[in-house]
C-alpha cells in the first residue's frame, strides 16, 4: 500500500474530555500496574500536547477520537552475522499477547523528563534503553544510546482485539550489539534470532501471529534496510554489522503515514 508523509508541523489539541477508562482487575496485575505509566501525546505531526495514562492510550474508543501518542520499534541486530533478534509477546501482555514482534517495541514517557527530549530523538533512545533492560534484560551498558540509529517516524492505527488497540508514532530504531538476553517471562514468551529468509519463512506459516506494526515495518520498509545493512557490513570478508552504515537511508524530518 502507498506511504505518505508529514513533515513536523503545527499544534494542535487532546481529544474532548471526559475519555474513556476501564477496569482492569480481570488483567494480570503487573501489566495492569504499567498501564498507569504516562504516555507522551502528540499531533500527527509528532507535537506533544500533553500526557496521558497507557490505559487511556490503547482503548480504541479513544483512539476512535483521535487520541495519538508517542512511540518507538528496536530492530536489534547480531553484529557478528546480521540476524534480527526477534520476541513474542507475553499471554499476560494486555494488548497484543502472544504475536511475536521486532526487539522490543515501548513507549518515551511523560514520566521521566529525559525521555522527552526530541533533539536527535534522545528522548526516545534513552526510553528503548530502558525498555530493553525490562523486557529482555539486557543491560543497559551494552545498548549505550550513541549506538542507536534513527531511521525515520510512522504514524499507523491498528486494533488489537476490538476493546484495545494501538494509534501511534513511531520511531523505528536499529542496533547492532552483541548482547545478554534474560527474558521477563511477564513480557516476552520466547526469543529467537532469524536471517531475513527465516522471518520471511515464519510469516508465510498459516495462522503465524505477529503484531500489526511489526507486519508494517515489515512490508513497506525492513528488507530494503536489513539488505543494504548487510551488504554495507561485508560480513563475508570478516566484517561486523555497523547500523551507521545505512545513515544516509534515514528520514529523520517525516511522519510517514502507513495504513
Amino acid at each position: 500500500m502507498a506511504t505518505t508523509t508529514t513533515t513536523t508541523a503545527a499544534l494542535g489539541e487532546l481529544p474532548p474530555l471526559p475519555l474513556n477508562t476501564i477496569d482492569l482487575s480481570a488483567y494480570d496485575p503487573e501489566q495492569s500496574k504499567l498501564m498507569d505509566e504516562r504516555c507522551i501525546v502528540v499531533t500527527p505531526a509528532d507535537v506533544p500536547i500533553g500526557a496521558l495514562d497507557k490505559k487511556t492510550c490503547h482503548l480504541m474508543s479513544n483512539i476512535s477520537q483521535g487520541l495519538l501518542h508517542r512511540a518507538f520499534s528496536v530492530f536489534l541486530f547480531s553484529p557478528e552475522d546480521g540476524k534480527l533478534l526477534l520476541q513474542k509477546r507475553a499471554s499476560e501482555k494486555i494488548t497484543f499477547p502472544d504475536m511475536w514482534t521486532n526487539t522490543c517495541c515501548s513507549h518515551p514517557l511523560d514520566d521521566f523528563e529525559e525521555e522527552k527530549e526530541m533533539k536527535d530523538a534522545l528522548g526516545v533512545k534513552r526510553a528503548a534503553t530502558r525498555k530493553l533492560e525490562h523486557e529482555l534484560g539486557i543491560p543497559t551498558s551494552q545498548t549505550p544510546i550513541e549506538g542507536f540509529q534513527y531511521l525515520t517516524r510512522i504514524h499507523y492505527v491498528a486494533p488489537s482485539d476490538g476493546l484495545w488497540g494501538e494509534h501511534e508514532i513511531d520511531y523505528i530504531l536499529f542496533m547492532a550489539a552483541p548482547v545478554t538476553v534474560v527474558p521477563n517471562l511477564n513480557e516476552i514468551s520466547e526469543y529467537k534470532y532469524v536471517s531475513p529468509q527465516e522471518l520471511k519463512d515464519m510469516m508465510d506459516v498459516p495462522g503465524a501471529l505477529f503484531t500489526p506494526w511489526f507486519k508494517l515495518i515489515v512490508r513497506e520498509f525492513l528488507f530494503p534496510w536489513w539488505t543494504a545493512l548487510l551488504e554495507r557490513s561485508n560480513l563475508q570478508a570478516g566484517g561486523k554489522v555497523d547500523v551507521k552504515s545505512i545513515a544516509d537511508l534515514a528520514q529523520p524530518d517525516k511522519v510517514i503515514k502507513v495504513d
